[in-house]
């Protein structure tokens, strides 16, 4: 993507730093996060037009906490400090960062702030709104050549500038939607003073993208695994467009989807001149997992067996040259590098499968937040339902269904979950719920359903709205939704006789139940 202007955020740790990443690109403007113990050479090679510092859980006045270079203050590109990052510019130009001494300079959470408009920084916004506090530490005194141009009730220097030099640092965050103007004042920076030009779309990196990946591929084999899940969809999509018949793609269909799953991700890529494999494998995974409650243990077999099932396929493919994986920017972030922290470990990264024969590994999502793989599923013309697929357990319904798995009872969860995932849409909910599913509990109890006694399964749904999946409030879907969906699903599917809705949020409680 080196075509484009680039923005470079550094990354000190912060709980935030994706979302950085994120409110740039959508401002039209590419970036990446990189490391702050990158070498200055290697960044000063990236040419960027801006350098966004995070946030970060340290203080800076201790020798333990990260440093930068000291030379990047004088390379003559703005910088914007967050949180921490305010604080690094303070402490390396001459100002003073102190714990803070009472509870009056420490600020949490939603606080009133206003702001200097003569300032680029928050030029043609409202004097005064709600930002998003987060910092126990206090700027003593500001750096000589630097102005106040925010302050709040209880804290003179919310922010500083030194517009000559380009350097601005705020103590909240303005890339939460807690901030009110947020995204507008990164894009200020941006655009005020960077100089962004806005050249960077999915149309333009769809275009990139299928180049580079023909320049890399030639006339190589390429091998993929399809799950049916966005990002493997789409990775497949953009290898179709790019090298065509020489991509197969193999589907282990285990059984463990939900209702015509299967034969939607079949539909999808039937334009495509590909080769496209689907294996029916459900027989062969419930064997398996027959008598098996424990949920470890069914994602134990049903990794173990896809990987199999997997490597016979791909021998009889035989050698490729490519083995292509969906992996995304946040599997590449949070898998970690160097020494910065590890979030969590992806199998999409770090690890090559031993189990196939090939020579290099494609990854042409790699530098992707999940809603541009949205987007670029759009502008490769994957349809709907597939681009906006809600995200679904590796294990599939194995997981919801609780305790042992039969077929009936997987064909049960499927025709209820249709109908709960059918009425949200109905009601027009389905874009402002991020997750939402049903779950066939192990619990049984007495119904009564026309004049006889019914002794059947209890269902429970579950939908939450979250911004990032790390913390997720349950939905509060309106009465009558519920009525609909209990009603159609105890009327329509045999089998269930009880519908309890699941009000916890996470946490306490994950998204899902096992």
């Amino acid at each position: 993507m080196n075509d484009h202007q680039f923005v470079l955020v550094l990354d000190f740790g912060g709980q935030y730093n994706q979302l950085i990443a994120r409110r740039v690109r959508e401002c039209g403007v590419y970036c990446e996060i990189k490391p702050y113990t990158t070498p200055l050479a290697e960044l000063k090679a990236l040419n960027p037009i801006g350098i966004i510092f995070t946030g970060g859980p340290n203080s800076v006045y201790l020798e333990t906490s990260p440093h930068v270079d000291p030379a990047i203050f004088t390379w003559g590109v703005p910088i914007l400090g967050i949180c921490y990052g305010c604080q690094l510019l303070a402490h390396n130009l001459g100002g003073k960062v102190t714990e803070a001494q009472d509870d009056s300079a420490r600020e949490y959470g939603k606080t009133v702030t206003y702001y200097d408009t003569d300032c680029k920084l928050f030029r043609g916004l409202p004097a005064e709104g709600v930002s998003w506090m987060s910092h126990g530490d206090y700027m003593a005194k500001v750096p000589e050549g630097f102005a106040l141009v925010a302050h709040s009730a209880n804290c003179p220097n919310v922010a500083i500038a030194d517009e000559t030099r380009g350097f601005y640092g705020v103590q909240f965050h303005p890339e939460v939607n807690h901030t009110e103007n947020g995204v507008a004042m990164i894009r200020n920076f941006l655009y005020e003073v960077c100089g962004a030009k806005g050249d960077w779309s999915m149309e333009d990196y769809k275009r990139t993208a299928i180049a580079q990946v023909r320049e890399r591929v030639g006339d190589g084999k390429v091998l993929l695994a399809l799950s049916g899940g966005v990002d493997s969809s789409v990775c497949a999509a953009l290898l179709a467009e790019a090298v065509g018949e020489q991509l197969t793609c193999v589907f282990v269909d285990h059984g463990l989807m939900r209702k015509n799953e299967g034969d939607e991700v079949e539909q999808a890529f039937s334009k495509w001149a590909m080769n496209f494999v689907r294996v029916d494998a459900e027989e062969r995974f419930l064997t398996k997992l027959k008598g098996v409650s424990e949920p470890e243990c069914k994602r134990k077999i049903i990794g173990e067996e896809f990987i199999r099932v997997f490597e016979e396929e791909a021998k009889k493919v035989g050698a490729v040259d490519f083995l292509a994986q969906g992996t995304i920017y946040p599997d590449v972030i949070e898998s970690g590098a160097g020494d910065a922290a590890v979030i969590k470990s992806h199998h999409n990264v770090g690890g090559l499968p031993d189990y196939v024969d090939f020579k290099e590994i494609v990854e042409p999502l790699r530098l992707l937040f999940k809603d541009e793989v949205r987007q670029l599923g759009r502008e490769l013309g994957l349809p709907e339902y597939l681009v906006m697929r809600q995200p679904f357990p590796g294990p599939g319904l194995a997981i919801r269904v609780i305790g042992d798995l039969t077929k009936e009872k997987l064909d049960t969860l499927r025709d209820a979950d249709a109908i709960f995932r059918e009425e949200i849409a109905a009601a027009g909910l389905d874009t402002e719920i991020n997750q939402y599913f049903a779950v066939l509990t192990n619990t049984r109890s007495v119904g009564v359903m026309g004049d006889g006694r019914t002794y059947d399964y209890t269902l429970a749904l579950r939908a939450v709205t979250t911004s990032d999946f790390m913390t997720a409030d349950w939905a509060r879907i309106p009465y009558e939704v519920l009525d609909r969906v209990s009603g159609r699903i105890v009327n329509e599917v045999p089998g269930i006789n009880r519908i309890v809705y699941d009000i916890t949020s996470k946490p306490p409680a994950t998204i899902e139940f096992e």
